[in-house]
C-alpha cells in the first residue's frame, strides 16, 4: 500500500505569475517542475480561464476604443 500523497501548497500569487509566465511561453524547466510539484493543477486551471477572460475583454475593449476614434 502507498502512502497518501501530501496536499500541494502554493499560493495564489504563485500561481498567477506561474499562469503569466506561460502566457509568454518563457519558462524555466526547472521552475516548472517545481510548479508541477508545488501548485494545484485546479487552482492553475482557475487561474488560467480568469487570465484567459481578461485578456480577451482586454482586447475587445482595445479594439473598441480604436474603432471609435
Amino acid at each position: 500500500m502507498t502512502a497518501p500523497e501530501a496536499p500541494r501548497k502554493g499560493s495564489l500569487w504563485r500561481t498567477a505569475r506561474a499562469v503569466g509566465w506561460s502566457f509568454f511561453g518563457v519558462r524555466k524547466n526547472s521552475a516548472f517542475q517545481d510548479d508541477v510539484s508545488k501548485l494545484n493543477p485546479l487552482h492553475i486551471i482557475a487561474v488560467g480561464l480568469i487570465a484567459v477572460v481578461l485578456f480577451v475583454g482586454g482586447l475587445i475593449l482595445f479594439v473598441r476604443w480604436v474603432v471609435a476614434t
